[in-house]
């Protein structure tokens, strides 16, 4: 889809910090701030990912530090307790990692990291080694696309395909990745596709049409 980012690959970051599996508490917490990230890809051999520390996974340790929890909380977060005492990467991460591929397109990157309330994602190769991480921000750049970009794929990828012989030229305007379509066309029933093609372009924000049919001339 010439020039728009469609797949991870095109938006991860592919310099990562990660860690292995004996890496400890501290040693952790200080590479989580050195990289200002929020969670950290464990690896193993010749960097597969088997799991994931993050801040969550962290945090255990200084909730349960003043004080042992009631029956009902022991009972309910048998998980957290256990991180609270946990000292090394092996017994914090939470495994099997949550990954997805560089070939995964945004929308099922977005799909998987809101299902799964995830700020990040490790991407990995077929073998499940570590290519790069993805993270909520990355998805978001392609709301920074410049608006005649933007409109020029409508134009190409939409306008052309469904409104080939408009009863006037289908004009594109977008303004802060709102596009606004005017013009005559032949069949307005393909309005709504239209508006489920635009959507479907990285950057746009939002989509309005003006779009009219044939004039009805009244019989005689």
């Amino acid at each position: 889809m010439h020039g728009s980012p469609h797949i991870v690959s095109d938006v991860m970051t592919h310099t990562v910090a990660a860690i292995g599996r004996g890496a400890n508490f501290k040693e952790i917490v200080q590479l989580m701030e050195q990289w200002k990230v929020s969670a950290l890809p464990v690896l193993e051999g010749e960097g597969r990912v088997i799991g994931v520390v993050s801040e969550a996974d962290l945090l255990p340790k200084e909730e349960f530090r003043d004080g042992d929890p009631d029956r009902y909380t022991q009972i309910r977060r048998l998980s957290d307790l256990a991180k609270a005492g946990a000292v090394t990467a092996e017994d914090l991460m939470t495994s099997p990692a949550l990954t997805i591929r560089a070939n995964a397109t945004l929308a099922q990157a977005a799909r998987t990291m809101a299902h799964a309330k995830v700020k990040r994602l490790p991407v990995v190769d077929d073998l499940g080694k570590l290519e790069g991480v993805v993270s909520r921000g990355d998805l978001l750049k392609v709301f920074l696309r410049d608006d005649e970009e933007i409109a020029e794929e409508v134009r190409r990828e939409v306008v052309s395909y469904l409104f080939r012989a408009p009863l006037s030229p289908v004009r594109v305007q977008v303004e802060d990745g709102v596009v606004t379509l005017t013009g005559r066309v032949r069949d307005t029933s393909l309005v709504p596709v239209a508006a489920r093609l635009v959507r479907a372009i990285e950057g746009v924000v939002d989509v309005d049409f003006d779009l009219g049919g044939p004039n009805r001339h009244p019989e005689l």
